[in-house]
């Protein structure tokens, strides 16, 4: 369809005839998300409010159906870039947000370290340099909030310097990984930490508390305070996709105490997607 078609398509919402429009929804639906530069710009130009509302709606699910192919898609195809899974999910929320813009942000970020960075340094001395410039010059710190839906949007955290366990994770390991750093996730209860880990190393990394240093001991103890059955999954490096499941349960817990339903039953189909 050209696209002069596709815009006359879109005016066609304000449709009375419940038959009629239930068949240009369809029609719609099957173009895609193609659509919605044109249904954006019929909102714009409608007076009535049910048709803007149906627009709205329309798009909603245009935009929603797009997040859940790029996550599949990530997750069969993609899986080794985690700014990326992180962007899709941002998507959900902030369509607009830009995946270069992301990358340039983590860019600017590595950029700093890089140029104080040495490779015969010990790797505490190169954690604690990253640290002084995540945690000092660019001021990533948690969020007080823990239950804010934008702790899950990278692109919040990367603009406000503020977000939970999991995401500042994320930010200090995209940078680590830039410097070629051997630090990977680590899911432990209730709070997630990184390891830095490779033949001659292993210890711990905790972002929430300034990129602090701890011992596999530490994790002893921490598990034993909580009375739980110990695992390897405490010390050991995760997936990306699990880190994704988190940031996703993470957001469905936000959007549960706001009893935001409708957002709950999306992310729940976003999280099956990566079961």
């Amino acid at each position: 369809m050209t696209e002069k078609e596709l815009a006359a398509l879109a005016s066609l919402l304000d449709e009375d005839d419940e038959k009629i429009l239930g068949m240009i929804e369809q029609q719609i639906y099957m173009l895609g998300t193609q659509m919605i530069p044109y249904l954006e710009a019929e909102w714009q130009t409608q007076t009535n409010e049910h048709t803007q509302k149906r627009i709205e709606n329309i798009v909603h699910h245009l935009q929603y159906d797009g997040v859940l192919q790029a996550l599949k898609h990530w997750y069969e195809h993609e899986q080794e870039d985690l700014l990326k899974g992180l962007w899709i999910i941002a998507k959900y929320r902030y369509h607009q947000c830009s995946l270069e813009a992301l990358q340039e942000e983590i860019e600017n970020i590595y950029t700093d370290v890089w140029q104080l960075f040495r490779d015969d340094l010990h790797p505490y001395d190169q954690v604690r340099m990253l640290n002084s410039i995540i945690f000092g010059k660019h001021k990533l710190r948690p969020n007080r909030d823990f239950q804010a839906v934008d702790n899950s949007m990278i692109n919040k955290v990367l603009e406000t310097r503020v977000g939970n366990p999991i995401a500042l994770c994320c930010v200090y390991m995209l940078v680590a990984k830039r410097l070629n750093l051997p630090v990977y996730g680590v899911n432990l209860p209730n709070i997630f930490i990184l390891t830095y880990k490779n033949d001659l190393f292993q210890f711990y990394i905790n972002p929430t508390n300034k990129g602090v240093i701890f011992q596999r001991s530490d994790i002893d103890n921490y598990i034993e305070q909580l009375k739980i059955s110990n695992s390897p999954m405490y010390y050991e490096p995760c997936s990306h996709v699990d880190m994704l499941r988190r940031v996703l349960r993470n957001l469905l817990y936000a959007y549960e105490k706001a009893e935001a339903s409708q957002n709950m039953k999306e992310v729940k189909k976003l999280l099956e997607l990566l079961s």
